[in-house]
């Protein structure tokens, strides 16, 4: 297939069908698609336009108001716009796509309005396991075969990245023509060099496989190769793009750290994974910043942690700027903190209570020790915010009924001091974490201690909860391989509903098919 420009067949006249939410009925007047792209294109702020001679898809399986929002998407969006040579047009899952049910039956990009089928390379950054299921419905929608054994030199090569690299892609593996692994700026130029050099679809594996840190499944089969680290000068990474229709509007993105300090158990991204944490000045950072921006994401897993973090929050606030940040932990919270996050105009203290009892943080090595949490409550009622949010797990290792009932006495006795909010989601083992392996608690089990907390605090706590069904879902894909990946396809054609998903998973198990332990593969020299 001829690359770049050449391919750009002439989509003026195309007739677009309205646009609306995949599920459901339309919301007052239809609007095309192309009427959504122009409207959401100019409302952009930041957007790099260029033209140059090969035209790169990348894809987000998620809506354009998730993918927008995503710093890791928006980065590599930014890291092919300064190749020479190379343009990005981005395309998203159809808005409603990521519902089950969701019937999704065109895929274009937005910047050239071209089908996702007509571009000779397309990438996809892929952030947790349950965004299997977009990749799906974009792929099938496009017309593009799912599994990467029925693509031939016609359809394009698919090259995924993504968060999920970092703990399991291997459910990836039946999809992915090749799998960049962990920090994918400095590949992107050499993965496109290699693909668009190449003259067939053999020569592009083999330039691939010959990368560090890239994974070729039709040759490693399912050995992942190492995680990619990329040099500290290029940090941090900041999104060019704003919008007022992403999840965080009109925010400027921005990395305050890469990594984290901490050995959390349960956690991807602890200590040990790629250095740890990587600092990144102050000064760089507040150098990055647009002037006309009126908001700004701090990103990071441990951005409570960096040692300048509140100059840089009264910093931007002394501009008129609201603040966000990613990731707050309950140790590090002290009066200048929380009153630099009220100037900052936060109205929500979040942080991370992670465990249901001292005993279960304990054993995830999670620090928050209740009279922390109680200060955060205190400095809340202090600054006049209007509640303080709490992340927790349940059905944690050893967790126990009464775990659940010492959360109900001290989110009880919090709730005197400031209005509060549980923020609950099921444990989840991941890969390439200490506690990787471990079942799932199981479904009736979560429900059951849910409801004894809702019990316990109805009235004095509110409580938000992500399903235990969805849980068991993307514990199964957290901890398979190949054959769940692709099973995943079987229970998205099927309807995409949890029983679904439970009948595919479960045909695994009775054919004897699910997939063995990932080993890694070595570093493979340049």
């Amino acid at each position: 297939m001829p690359a770049g420009r050449d391919e750009d067949a002439t989509l003026a006249s195309r007739t677009f069908p309205p646009m609306h939410r995949a599920v459901g009925r339309p919301r007052g007047k239809t609007q095309t698609f192309r009427d959504l792209v122009r409207q959401r294109l100019g409302d952009e702020t930041g957007r790099i336009d260029k033209d140059a001679p090969h035209a790169v898809a990348l894809a987000y399986p998620s809506p354009y108001a998730a993918g927008m929002s995503s710093l890791g998407f928006q980065r590599i969006y930014r890291s092919v716009q300064e190749l020479d040579g190379f343009v990005c047009h981005r395309a998203f899952l159809a808005d409603g796509g990521d519902e089950p049910g969701a019937q999704v039956t065109d895929v274009f990009t937005y910047e050239a309005l071209r089908p996702l089928s007509s571009y000779r390379v397309v990438c996809v950054s892929v952030a947790y396991e349950l965004e299997i299921a977009g990749l799906v419905r974009m792929l099938d929608a496009a017309g593009i075969p799912i599994n990467r054994r029925d693509r031939g030199p016609e359809h394009p090569f698919l090259l995924l990245g993504g968060p999920l690299t970092f703990s399991n892609p291997a459910p990836l593996l039946g999809y992915a023509d090749a799998i960049i692994m962990g920090e994918a700026e400095e590949l992107v130029g050499p993965a496109l060099d290699a693909l668009y050099t190449a003259e067939t679809r053999e020569a592009q594996l083999e330039g691939l496989a010959k990368l560090p840190s890239i994974t070729v499944p039709a040759l490693h089969g399912s050995e992942l190769a190492s995680i990619a680290a990329i040099d500290d000068e290029l940090l941090p990474a900041w999104g060019p793009i704003r919008t007022p229709h992403a999840e965080f509007a009109n925010m400027f993105l921005i990395e305050t750290e890469r990594g984290c300090s901490r050995g959390c158990k349960y956690c991807v991204m602890r200590r040990s994974t790629n250095g740890g944490m990587r600092i990144v000045p102050k000064e760089k950072i507040l150098g990055l910043i647009p002037s006309d921006t009126p908001k700004v994401g701090l990103v990071g897993a441990a951005v409570s942690d960096h040692p300048k973090i509140v100059e840089i929050i009264n910093a931007l606030a002394d501009q008129g700027k609201q603040v966000g940040l990613s990731s707050l932990r309950p140790d590090r919270m002290n009066d200048d903190f929380v009153a630099a996050l009220a100037r900052g105009g936060y109205r929500t203290l979040t942080t991370a209570m992670d465990g249901t009892s001292q005993k279960v943080r304990a054993l995830l090595e999670r620090k928050a020790k209740e009279p922390q949490l109680e200060r955060c409550a205190q400095l809340v009622r202090k600054h006049g915010m209007d509640r303080l949010k709490l992340y927790l797990m349940i059905g944690t290792p050893e967790e126990t009924a009464e775990d659940v009932e010492e959360c109900v006495r001290f989110t009880t006795e919090l709730s005197k001091i400031a209005p509060i909010s549980l923020g609950i989601a099921p444990f989840v083992s991941k890969r390439n974490t200490p506690l990787d392996g471990l079942p799932f608690a199981g479904i009736d089990v979560v429900q059951d201690r849910l409801e004894q907390l809702r019990r316990g605090v109805k009235g004095r706590v509110d409580i938000r909860s992500t399903s235990a069904k969805w849980a068991w879902v993307e514990w199964v894909l957290a901890q398979g391989g190949e054959a769940e990946g692709l099973a995943v396809a079987e229970a998205v054609r099927a309807g995409g509903t949890f029983a679904d998903y439970k009948r595919t998973f479960r045909a695994l198990e009775e054919r004897g098919t699910r997939s063995p332990l990932v080993r890694k593969l070595p570093v493979v020299a340049a």
